[in-house]
């Protein structure tokens, strides 16, 4: 068996892997990387990037390849209710809060987790691609390492003082540690790529037509990201036809039949389902879940990639403080998970009352028309969803109140 020590290891390549180690390398430790798959591999992803994600990709060092690479400024979002309302909110500052840049970005998943690989490729890092983590090395309830297998399925321990599961919504760290439990919100997304559309590049678009929405998120000139996303229960009988089942569900949504008149898909239909997942916080020390290994609620507002990015970047803060401290248990790690809940509670309220706004089609036509009365709502109703505006400046917004908090 070969055998390896590090002060870090990372499961998971993808975002919130890649980010932790490229974080914990500009301090000088040494970080191994695992991941089960070549890198960059294809991914389900409604590939949007929110305005504050570009401060965490220009703070990893990997934005101007990005746009390089031809991301696509995305200036706001079209949302459109059951009725037809449809309203139009841009991302700008809100009450003294300001987007990192005046834009999302719409970037096919491979290509960022393309230019944060090569990032990683380029530090001094022990990458290690397709090597499959099969357990963790567990001692008086602390994680001193994991147990794997390389591409010639070889067997290799990798001891490290501290563990990071980044390994996605199938973690096995989770899953070793006992985190990973279901969730009651059971939806499924239905992804593919189509082209054709006119007038589909600087707005990403938003139908909501309960119990379904469906995203548009433009790629390049001619490539759309399409995603409908369904209860679980409605699609699981259609499992071996989810082709048929998306252009039927498609046609019965008249809103978006309509702006889909003479498009073409161009891309097979790829499912991923249940979205949801709830993960408790490890018991154990040596140990910290970083993105959608440390559980994942509904794409509607785009969290995912941010929070994988956001997350590692509370996660480098805390590591880099407990090994300095020579102390990684269970109790000096548990300022990570404090701090990430207080980074994202405010938007998961917001987003869980969405998930009721939208479950219903009478609340989801008030709350369009609604937005379409007060503008200033609706912008700052895409600032939470573009991270940038706390959901306090949301509020304010709703009932007339300003609400300025520079920063």
């Amino acid at each position: 068996m070969t055998a390896r020590r590090a002060d870090v290891v990372v499961v998971g390549a993808g975002p919130a892997g890649a980010a932790t180690a490229i974080l914990l390398a500009e301090h000088g430790l040494d970080v191994v990387v695992v991941d089960r798959a070549a890198l960059p591999r294809p991914k389900i992803c409604g590939e949007y990037l929110s305005p504050e994600a570009g401060r965490l990709l220009d703070r990893l060092g990997v934005l101007k390849a990005l746009d390089t690479a031809g991301a696509v400024p995305v200036a706001g979002m079209r949302i459109t209710g059951p009725d037809g309302t449809s309203v139009v909110g841009r991302y700008h500052e809100v009450a003294g809060w300001r987007p990192y840049r005046q834009h999302a970005m719409g970037v096919a998943r491979e290509t960022l987790d393309g230019a944060l690989v090569e990032r990683v490729r380029g530090l001094p890092l022990d990458l290690r691609e397709e090597t499959r983590v099969t357990d963790l090395i567990v001692k008086d309830g602390q994680v001193i390492g994991v147990r794997a297998e390389d591409r010639a399925q070889a067997p290799l321990e990798i001891r490290a003082r501290i563990v990071v599961g980044a390994d996605g919504r199938a973690s096995v760290v989770a899953q070793r540690l006992g985190c990973r439990q279901p969730h009651t919100l059971q939806r499924l997304a239905l992804v593919t790529y189509v082209r054709g559309l006119p007038d589909c590049r600087e707005l990403g678009e938003i139908f909501v037509d309960p119990p379904d929405y469906v995203i548009l998120n433009p790629l390049a000139p001619d490539r759309v990201n399409l995603s409908l996303v369904v209860p679980l229960a409605h699609a699981t009988p259609w499992s071996r036809r989810f082709e048929d089942f998306m252009t039927a569900r498609l046609r019965q949504l008249p809103h978006v039949a309509r702006r889909l008149a003479g498009a073409e898909r161009i891309a097979p239909i790829r499912a991923l389902g249940p979205l949801a997942h709830r993960v408790t916080p490890p018991d154990a020390g040596g140990v910290l879940l970083v993105g959608d290994a440390g559980g994942f609620f509904d794409p509607f507002t785009g969290e995912g990639v941010f929070t994988a990015l956001r997350s590692a970047e509370l996660a480098g803060e805390t590591i880099v403080h407990a090994l300095r401290a020579g102390d990684v248990s269970a109790p000096a790690l548990a300022v990570y998970e404090q701090r990430r809940r207080e980074a994202f509670r405010g938007k998961e309220r917001v987003t869980r009352a969405l998930q009721v706004v939208i479950g219903h089609r009478r609340l989801a036509n008030l709350a369009c028309r609604a937005l379409a009365r007060r503008p200033g709502a609706l912008d700052a109703l895409l600032g939470v969803f573009g991270d940038y505006v706390p959901p306090r400046a949301l509020l304010a917004a709703l009932s007339g109140r300003a609400s300025r908090t520079p920063r």
